[in-house]
């Protein structure tokens, strides 16, 4: 929908929809820029922006390092599950104690011993160890779906300030209008008082008005350029470019959805869902490894070396065991780890359950909200439009001199608030629009 003020007002603002992604604008920044003009210009829609974000937020890189460090948690616990081959090589020198007590005590010479020895360990069964190993492949997936969980929001949070960016733009442009409508009227009391048909205090309240107005635009102006700034930090990208934002706001058709449809979507797609029944798994494979415990378990072990006072005369030596350890008591220790495992699982099942309901409450509040901003930014281009005739109506009796510029003053205030409901309405629809689809977990159609 294009929305377009009165050629005779100025060119209020025209939004467009939240686009679709393109590749990432790069650009080379000056060392030292001197001005504004200086600057590189970096060009960003609201998808590029989002992605920029994903790729430079210290919080998404952070969980990616956890990523890696849970596989590494796996790959040792797999390790217990491996042959564990070692080595040892010594030399001592000892003296032997050759007759018995009671009678002439007899040491030899001291002789020298080297020994060389190879160490081989293999857990044949353990199912403790088999279902630690598993629960630690379980911390991979938790890891890499809260990573995701991570960029997602990091992504809607940028969206969010994306938005805000193009609203303070929306409100410049709007405050912009104010001030050529001002002059306009400004210039049309200045001629009806050279005619004799108004008095200064016309003049000099029109003066005010465009005072006031170019007072809001300066404080418009600084929230722009604020908005930008906030949204370059929450990319992580440098401070020294200039910011152009191509997409703009406007009202566009989206698809209805029934309650019960929406609801299903999210749950099908919503990430904190799945990084959540797989925290359910982990702590009930972690529960197992410690009931098992119980269970006995069985290694083999072997060592193969060579002893011998020289080395050249070194004899072969070996050792082969297979042993069964089976758990009796060990003070009550394990029955307190499963206590706490149980209780483990039971937080984690809560937790899904609240899981549940947040994204429940986020889908319907995203879906009332939008529903109510649709209607907000009807109401307010039809209040846009009988404001504007409302001030175009006052203009002409005051240039017949049927009436003050009380009226133009007062017609004026009600222009400038109906284009801060329409900029607020768009604005509102365009962040339910954004809201729905993080609920969803759809962020990459939007």
């Amino acid at each position: 929908m294009v929305l377009q003020i009165s050629k005779v007002l100025c060119l209020f603002v025209m939004f467009s929809g939240l686009c679709a992604g393109v590749n990432m604008v790069t650009w080379a920044a000056p060392l030292e820029p001197s001005t504004a003009r200086d600057l590189p210009e970096l060009r960003l829609s609201l998808r590029e922006a989002m992605d920029a974000a994903v790729d430079q937020n210290p919080t998404v890189r952070l969980f990616i390092e956890r990523i890696a460090q849970a596989r590494d948690v796996a790959d040792t616990q797999l390790g217990e599950l491996l042959p564990n081959l070692s080595g040892t090589a010594g030399y001592s020198r000892r003296r032997f104690f050759t007759s018995s007590f009671g009678g002439g005590a007899m040491v030899t010479n001291p002789r020298d011993f080297y020994e060389m020895r190879a160490f081989l360990t293999q857990n044949v069964f353990s199912l403790s160890l088999i279902q630690k190993w598993r629960a630690a492949k379980a911390g991979v997936d938790v890891a890499g779906l809260d990573a995701e969980v991570t960029k997602r929001d990091t992504m809607a949070t940028t969206g969010l300030v994306y938005l805000e960016a193009l609203r303070a733009i929306a409100a410049v442009d709007a405050r912009t209008a104010d001030v050529v409508l001002n002059k306009e009227l400004l210039r049309l009391a200045t001629e009806r008082k050279s005619a004799g048909m108004a008095t200064s205090l016309d003049v000099t309240r029109a003066k005010v008005q465009l005072e006031n107005a170019k007072q809001r635009l300066l404080v418009a102006e600084n929230a722009r350029d604020r908005s930008k700034l906030n949204l370059i930090r929450s990319m992580g990208l440098s401070f020294d470019v200039r910011l152009v934002l191509t997409d703009e706001m406007k009202l566009v058709e989206v698809s209805e959805q029934s309650v019960g449809e929406a609801l299903q979507v999210a749950k099908e797609n919503r990430t904190e869902l799945k990084a959540q029944k797989n925290r359910e798994r982990l702590a009930s494979l972690t529960l197992s490894s410690v009931t098992n415990e119980r269970v006995p378990s069985i290694k083999a072990a072997g060592d193969v070396g060579m002893i011998g006072n020289q080395i050249p005369n070194a004899l072969t030596t070996d050792n082969v065991q297979v042993l069964m350890t089976v758990p009796i008591f060990d003070g009550g220790q394990r029955e307190g780890r499963i206590s706490e495992s149980r209780s483990k699982v039971r937080q984690e099942e809560i937790k899904t359950q609240d899981v549940q309901y947040q994204v429940a409450l986020e889908v319907r509040d995203a879906l009332i909200t939008m529903s109510s901003a649709k209607e907000q930014v009807a109401v307010a281009e039809e209040g846009l439009k009988l404001a504007l005739t409302e001030l175009e109506l006052s203009r002409e009796r005051f240039a017949v001199g049927v009436a003050t510029n009380i009226e133009v003053t007062d017609a004026q205030t009600r222009v400038a608030q109906a284009r801060d409901n329409l900029i607020e309405g768009l604005f509102t629809f365009n962040a339910s629009r954004l809201g729905l689809a993080r609920a969803q977990g759809q962020l990459e159609k939007l």
